[in-house]
């Protein structure tokens, strides 16, 4: 496996394991409720995070077929110390997801379902398009602008990672 391929499939399973840790950190009769009425619940950030993670994977499923038409990756560095990751990651700054993002009708008990089945489709996509040159494909993202395919995939794991650090606000009670 080319190594940043494997980089950024180590990323998106670190994000996970934290989420994880976060959302098993509500207890499961209380992930349904909302720390205030304009805040979503941990199932609802979970749900979010689903609806994000599925159309991600088709942007980045686009620019892997870009990507076949181009050399093979080259260059094996890291990528991750060089995307925008930890801006991300940082709640200081509040981003309004778009309302396309918003969960709706969110089924507490099949939210955490339907992230793994988005994750699995997602890790799918980054397998099958190992080796391949994604820092010479791009496409915009709604906040961040311009990126690469190796940053929608980073953006992946920084997605889950924030809204970790947000699950874990709602249960120190700090949201």
């Amino acid at each position: 496996m080319h190594p940043r391929t494997a980089e950024l499939l180590g990323y998106l399973d670190d994000a996970d394991g934290a989420l994880r840790a976060a959302y098993d950190a509500v207890p499961a009769e209380r992930r349904a409720e909302r720390p205030a009425p304009d805040r979503w619940s941990p199932a609802e950030i979970v749900h979010h995070l689903a609806i994000v993670e599925r159309r991600v994977t088709q942007r980045i499923a686009s620019l892997v077929e870009q990507a076949r038409a181009l050399p093979p990756e080259p260059d094996a560095s890291p990528v991750l110390p060089t995307l925008m990751a930890r801006r991300l990651v940082d709640r200081t700054r509040r981003i309004v997801a778009g309302e396309a993002s918003h969960p709706h009708d969110t089924d507490a008990a099949r939210a955490w379902a339907d992230l793994d089945d988005a994750r699995r489709a997602l890790k799918t996509i980054v397998v099958g398009a190992d080796g391949l040159a994604l820092g010479g494909v791009s496409a915009p993202h709604p906040a961040l602008g311009e990126i690469s395919g190796y940053e929608w995939i980073a953006f992946a794991g920084a997605h889950e990672a924030r809204h970790a650090a947000q699950i874990r606000e709602i249960v120190a009670g700090d949201s």
